[in-house]
């Protein structure tokens, strides 16, 4: 289900940002934020997301069957290749929050908190000869949820482990031996004995996981040097932007580096509601110029700051 889930919703906003979710017509009535199945099983093929149209629409299958979209009139339980309108249930706000769902979204706030902080987790190790990816300590992981204020004992620590690994985020390397805590795609019975000792990973093994979506490209349309932005008369304007986050976070993500850009907007989201706009350049975090770091410092800025950020943008005018 997180793979799902983590694909959908990489594909919602690439479908957005490329204007293929859009308010449709039909018969006079108006249909919002929906996109046409054929034209979607063309645009995966477009965009090598698909090696054929079967494969393509087995993939889109899988996030009708997982509630991730829907007909818009609920009328087709499979996925049609024709001129049938969907939709996206997170642009409609029929997506329930189930307790899946909110262990998924905490679970990839932790990942995207883990790669945009300097820390050296996540690594590659080795047992009994063979090398994992990506892989982390159980205890070390824990040590690491309470210093960052995400769990306050270690026993919570390891009960959120538990629910991790038990809805698939991240799996233990070895899952054929006695599982002493939590790991990253597979299914685990909440009754396993989770302590701290062992390594975890945060990706699939290579046999595991089902077809994902590749991730999207930049949505730059040129490069733009930091100097660029700084000349007078250049054609940027500059905006201040105040962002308050929600249970799931603020809604978008950032790419690039001097300077870094808005790579995606949840059209849904707090960001987006702000003003917040893809290809933006990101010119300050809560008063700290980030003109000259990468996206991972700016993340780390956003992430380890308050609910509510303050941002400086810049965004190309057109005359």
């Amino acid at each position: 289900m997180a793979e799902v889930l983590i694909t959908g919703e990489q594909l919602r906003l690439r479908l957005h940002e490329e204007k293929i979710i859009k308010d449709r017509r039909y018969h006079l009535r108006t249909y919002p934020n929906c996109f046409v199945a054929k034209e979607l099983i063309d645009w995966l093929l477009d965009h090598k997301d698909a090696t054929d149209r079967e494969t393509a629409i087995k993939l889109v299958q899988k996030l009708l069957d997982n509630g991730v979209i829907h007909h818009v009139c609920d009328e087709h339980k499979e996925f049609k290749d024709a001129k049938l309108f969907y939709r996206f249930r997170k642009d409609d706000g029929t997506f329930p929050l189930d307790s899946e769902v909110k262990v998924f979204t905490r679970g990839q706030r932790i990942y995207e908190k883990l790669m945009s902080t300097e820390n050296f987790l996540m690594q590659t190790r080795e047992e009994e000869g063979v090398k994992y990816q990506r892989a982390l300590i159980a205890r070390e992981f824990i040590d690491w949820l309470i210093q960052e204020g995400e769990v306050t004992i270690r026993s919570e620590g390891e009960q959120l482990c538990c629910r991790l690994l038990e809805y698939g985020i991240i799996q233990h390397v070895s899952p054929t031996k006695d599982m002493k805590i939590v790991s990253a795609v597979r299914r685990c019975s909440m009754s396993s004995n989770c302590s701290s000792s062992g390594y975890y990973s945060s990706s699939p093994t290579p046999n595991s996981s089902p077809p994902v979506l590749s991730n999207p490209k930049s949505v730059l349309k040129r490069p733009v040097t930091t100097e660029e932005l700084l000349t007078p008369g250049a054609p940027f304007m500059k905006k201040t932007l105040t962002i308050v986050g929600d249970a799931v976070g603020w809604g978008f993500v950032v790419r690039g580096n001097k300077p870094c850009h808005i790579q995606a907007v949840d059209p849904s989201g707090p960001a987006a509601a702000a003003g917040m706009k893809v290809r933006q350049f990101v010119i300050s975090v809560n008063g700290l110029n980030v003109l000259h770091v990468d996206y991972r410092t700016v993340s780390n800025l956003i992430l380890t700051g308050h609910r509510t950020i303050v941002m400086e943008v810049m965004e190309e005018v057109n005359f």
